[in-house]
């Protein structure tokens, strides 16, 4: 395994100038370091028979960048959700690479599901279920855990227009499975006419990024260049990620945090029916509230109201501005925007006494580790075995530390 996995705790930072697809991602984790070999390896453990990568030093504008290309020799087979997630679970890679590669492709699932009418397990696949797909989304995983990469952020996302050829026939750019897996990412148009971010390559990015923004504070250690098959004129068509690790402290320590600017928007309300904030509740985090909260508040005329406050990413002002408008009896909202700063963490599958579940894995200032398990996981074991959830909430952490 690489020796970064036993140094510091790894940030990669996702400029997406030319937007991401699985065979970008590919490219550019194997110019950041990532062995062509290991990695057929690896992927040579799956039950897939019949494929090879081929990887090649490219230029564009005059960029050194790798470009990944899958040999398969029958690129007609498709697959559905099921057979996919089965080929996954029955392989003998680890827990953490099993679990993030379903995650990716159950947001692939879900986005086509949401379009063709269907419940995620009869989603049936076409390209997406290709084996250069597979190889892309598990090699996608197999490199993260390479590279030891704990915490990814993304830049914002560059959108193509126009059409793309596929199995359904001739649909806009982009793709409708693109729009709703990228539902609550920062985007924006461009006048590129050609499909800048796939399906695979969105599911990728919004699995693995747990923020959106510019480049966080870090020290630069390596970057690597994945690119695209086809030139365009107007950008470089490459995919950059860029990998470091935290600034140090004054007491010499590596800070865990990373960075990015979000927006509150609060309004006071003192004469709404209150059984309305359950309900907008639900809705503002059905459009992609960050969080929301209801504060204890004493208005005019010495009035108890409630302060309403809502945390959304910048492109989500507007939307969740209009949800508060026409839910709430209030008359304006103000709106401003805040910087945060969040500890590293990453979701990974623990062995614990209820067996493999799932946990979150929290890197602090000092650099020390915390487990926290994830309360649906807990409340599921609590009333399963008949147990009060305390007991499910100690029982994990103990058995994790061991």
């Amino acid at each position: 395994m690489n020796d970064l996995n036993e140094r510091k705790t790894m940030i990669a930072y996702f400029d997406c100038f030319s937007g991401i697809s699985g065979d970008m991602t590919l490219g550019a984790f194997l110019d950041l370091g990532v062995p062509v070999e290991w990695l057929k390896d690896q992927l040579g453990r799956l039950p897939l028979a019949g494929f090879d990568i081929c990887v090649d030093t490219v230029f564009r504008n005059g960029i050194t960048a790798k470009s990944v290309r899958v040999q398969v020799e029958d690129d007609t087979t498709s697959r559905d959700h099921a057979q996919i997630r089965s080929l996954i679970i029955n392989s003998p890679l680890s827990s953490n690479i099993k679990q993030m590669s379903r995650d990716i492709f159950e947001r692939i699932a879900q986005a086509e599901a949401v379009i063709h009418g269907c419940t995620v397990d009869q989603v049936h696949f076409h390209e997406v279920g290709g084996i250069d797909a597979i190889v892309d989304i598990v090699g996608t995983a197999l490199c993260m855990d390479y590279l030891g990469i704990k915490t990814v952020i993304a830049s914002h996302i560059p959108l193509g227009k126009g059409f793309v050829s596929c199995d359904h026939g001739t649909l806009p750019v982009p793709a409708p499975a693109t729009l709703g897996i990228l539902k609550g990412v920062p985007v924006y148009g461009t006048k590129i006419p050609h499909e800048l971010v796939t399906p695979t390559g969105a599911a990728i990015l919004v699995t693995l990024a747990g923020s959106y923004g510019e480049l966080p504070e870090m020290i630069i250690e390596k970057t690597g260049y994945g690119a695209g098959k086809r030139d365009i004129e107007s950008i470089p068509n490459l995919l950059r990620v860029i990998m470091g690790t935290g600034l140090e402290s004054d007491t010499g320590q590596i800070s865990a945090l990373h960075k990015d600017t979000v927006v509150v928007l609060e309004t006071c309300i003192d004469d709404m029916n209150p059984e309305v904030f359950g309900f907008l509740m639900d809705r503002l985090f059905e459009q992609g509230a960050l969080d929301v909260y209801w504060i204890p508040v004493f208005m005019k005329k010495n009035r108890p109201g409630t302060l309403v406050q809502v945390l959304c990413r910048r492109n989500l002002k507007e939307v969740l501005m209009d949800c508060i408008l026409s839910e709430t009896s209030t008359l304006g909202i103000r709106y401003y925007n805040a910087k945060r700063c969040m500890l590293t963490r990453e979701t990974v599958i623990m062995k614990t006494a209820y067996g493999e579940i799932q946990v979150k894995r929290i890197t602090e200032p000092g650099g020390s580790v915390r487990i926290v398990p994830e309360y649906e996981v807990c409340k599921n074991i609590a009333l399963e075995n008949k147990l009060p959830i305390r007991r499910v909430y100690d029982t994990i952490i103990r058995s994790v530390s061991e």
